[in-house]
């Protein structure tokens, strides 16, 4: 499928064939697309939970959030988390194939740059879960197949069900599968003129 295509045709579908799985070099290939979306310093935030046991999904449908069926029927369900404090956390690894003036720069720069500021780091974790999950919704439709974001969950009691560390953040699910229901046709984008602002405000 084209770039294009994928980018218009992609849609949050709520209704999911229960049955299908993807194989396992789908999987792959859908998480390798998504670890291709840029992070600042290269740090890689993301970490991807995919919650596969059946009782667990369950749980999480009629439990914590508004019985959505796409919870427990997509393929796949992924919480989409992150590493607020992953620039500190040996962050040569994240330039090793780079040359060594350039990795000592960026490496040594690191620390300057979050150290204390709490919502940076907060916020450049959630700009890489958003710019991966874009990867990943795009992917899964060039691949056949659709995905929905979502983030009607109670957020603090599904960080406990998977045991998410202090120092990582939530960010929105997203279910991936064999769409069995067409959706609505698309309710509306606000014109470019209201959108786009030359220069200044």
């Amino acid at each position: 499928m084209e770039t294009f295509d994928a980018i218009y045709q992609r849609r949050a579908v709520k209704h999911y064939d229960p049955e299908h799985r993807l194989t396992p070099e789908e999987e792959t290939k859908l998480l390798e697309a998504a670890i291709q979306a840029p992070t600042s310093f290269n740090i890689q935030h993301w970490r991807f939970v995919i919650v596969r046991d059946p009782e667990l999904r369950r749980k999480i449908r009629t439990e914590y959030s508004p019985d959505q069926a796409q919870m427990t029927d997509a393929s796949l369900l992924i919480i989409m988390t992150a590493d607020v404090k992953a620039w500190a956390k040996k962050p040569e690894r994240y330039w090793c194939n780079a040359p060594k003036e350039v990795a000592e720069l960026l490496v040594d720069w690191m620390g300057p740059f979050h150290e204390g500021r709490e919502w940076l780091q907060r916020d450049e974790a959630q700009r890489s879960i958003g710019m991966a999950m874009q990867n990943m919704m795009l992917a899964a439709k060039a691949m056949g197949y659709d995905s929905c974001p979502m983030i009607g969950y109670e957020i603090e009691k599904v960080a406990e069900l998977i045991n998410l560390p202090d120092d990582h953040v939530m960010g929105p699910m997203l279910a991936v599968g064999k769409k069995i229901k067409d959706v609505w046709p698309k309710p509306g984008q606000l014109p470019l003129s209201e959108l786009v602002i030359e220069n200044k405000f």
